[in-house]
């Protein structure tokens, strides 16, 4: 997933497949019985602490000092508090810096799931200001589709891949999340080196929460029932075969259908995002999108009458390929 920032460290989210397409569920496995989907849907979190996205010097009259990085900190860090108050924002941590007159601060952070305790002395710069030399991410948000829910709990799950920093190529750790219904608006199509993307904008209404982040997908429960879906068994990775599927997916004008497409090059060991390989075949879908587009990621990929899998990502130089993962991992961490 590709993620872009503004200068506020506000971000709009973009899928190496798509955005983030919801898949979901609370039962075993094996099988289960839940709603396909394939309609768009927009989340909305707050990370857990702040990342750090980068390090840079800061400028004072004795010359060029990166603070963070004397600190021993690098991209990647998780702030969890500094000066004893755990951070959750970014302005938090820029007040505690600029409001310091420079004295040092002890910092705990996370680095690849191991904390960490340092002390970090901000400098003044030319201004005036004092400052830690790093600039950090606090929120998110995205676009994707929903791929099945389960009707009872309302349990959801969707992308089939993680939301990750476009710098780091780290997750975003999260803290809370929102789901809000949202409107595809436009469809750019994709060719050979330039991946297409479902255009979309954020509706008013919230639709439910995000409680988990994960290399498999982002997972939730919804608290509004979301457009009827059919009925459907899922399917073990040890049903999945070489052939014909579909994909389900809503393109402009809030049209839900399912797109002709073949797979091959199962791993049946696979764990994660790339579980085979998914070929458009469709010629409508090849004509409007070019194939698979951002926005797509956890479209319902469906086999024999079943669900067995989601989309995950485009091949950047052939959009009509990309790639899928088992439905069965995503039960697994949505349970």
């Amino acid at each position: 997933m590709r993620i872009r920032y503004n200068s506020q460290g506000r971000w709009t989210a973009r899928a190496a497949a798509a955005l983030i397409l919801i898949v979901c569920l609370t039962v075993s496995v094996s099988a289960a019985e839940v709603c396909a989907g394939g309609m768009p849907f927009g989340v909305r979190f707050k990370t857990a602490g702040v990342m750090i996205a980068g390090l840079g010097d800061v400028e004072t009259d004795g010359g060029a000092v990166c603070p963070a990085r004397d600190a021993g900190l690098e991209p990647r860090d998780i702030i969890i508090s500094i000066a004893g108050r755990q951070i959750v924002e970014a302005d938090e941590l820029a007040k505690i810096i600029s409001d310091g007159g420079g004295a040092p601060v002890e910092v705990k952070y996370s680095r690849k799931g191991a904390v960490g305790e340092t002390t970090l002395t901000p400098a003044r710069d030319k201004s005036g200001v004092y400052r830690a030399g790093m600039w950090v991410r606090d929120s998110a948000a995205g676009i994707g589709t929903i791929t099945f829910y389960d009707p009872e709990t309302m349990r959801f799950a969707g992308l089939g891949h993680g939301i990750c920093d476009s710098e780091t190529g780290e997750l975003i750790p999260l803290s809370s999340g929102l789901v809000t219904d949202v409107s595809i608006i436009g469809v750019e199509r994709g060719t050979a080196g330039v991946p297409g993307e479902l255009k979309g904008c954020f509706g008013v209404r919230e639709t439910g929460t995000v409680d988990k982040n994960t290399k498999t997908g982002v997972y939730g429960t919804f608290s509004v029932v979301p457009a009827a879906g059919e009925r459907m068994q899922t399917a073990d990775r040890d049903e999945v075969t070489d052939g014909a599927v579909t994909i389900r997916c809503t393109l402009q004008n809030g049209e839900t259908r399912d797109y002709a497409a073949v797979i091959s090059q199962i791993d049946k060991d696979s764990r994660e995002g790339k579980s085979f390989v998914i070929t458009v075949t469709d010629k409508a879908l090849i004509e409007r999108t070019g194939g698979i587009v951002q926005g797509m990621s956890g479209s319902p990929v469906i086999q024999n009458g079943r669900l067995i899998g989601a989309v995950t990502h485009v091949m950047i130089n052939d959009p009509t390929r990309g790639y899928g993962i088992f439905i069965d991992e995503m039960l697994r961490e949505c349970a």
